[in-house]
């Protein structure tokens, strides 16, 4: 039985796309939940005109983060299940997001390159990963507050 991840490697990078033709970081997570999980996330295509505004999409984040509850951070990867999001620094900011598929690796998607899976834990991320997050239906399914 293939992973549930595997349908959605490849699919290319569109700045603030919201399908399998195309999508962003968010995109990808938007996509993820709404498909596997059946979570409606807002879409924040119309807050930021492209990737490249990278404050505007930190200040996104930022704000999404009342549905959302913090399970771990940089020292604490192996909190992280599957579906969790991990929040990661580019430059000095909170702007890019991928999705946890196993232990230390997440599915994302960027301007460079397809989605793909990538280690977290180690590599160009290790040290530019800000927090995992857990949405809250996913908590409370699990049983969790």
């Amino acid at each position: 039985m293939m992973h549930w991840s595997a349908s959605y490697i490849g699919l290319p990078y569109a700045d603030l796309g919201r399908s399998r033709d195309g999508l962003d970081c968010w995109g990808l997570v938007w996509l993820v939940y709404a498909e596997m999980l059946g979570i409606d996330l807002p879409s924040y295509a119309d807050g930021y005109g492209s990737t490249e505004e990278r404050r505007e999409i930190a200040g996104l984040i930022d704000g999404a983060k009342g549905d959302w509850r913090k399970v771990g951070d940089k020292e604490d990867i192996t909190a992280a299940r599957d579906f969790d999001l991990i929040t990661v620094r580019r430059g000095t900011l909170e702007s890019h997001i991928g999705i946890v598929v196993a232990p230390c690796r997440m599915l994302h998607v960027t301007s460079d390159k397809p989605a793909c899976i990538e280690a977290y834990s180690g590599g160009p991320y290790a040290n530019r990963v800000t927090g995992i997050w857990r949405h809250r239906e996913m908590a409370e399914r699990a049983g969790h507050e």
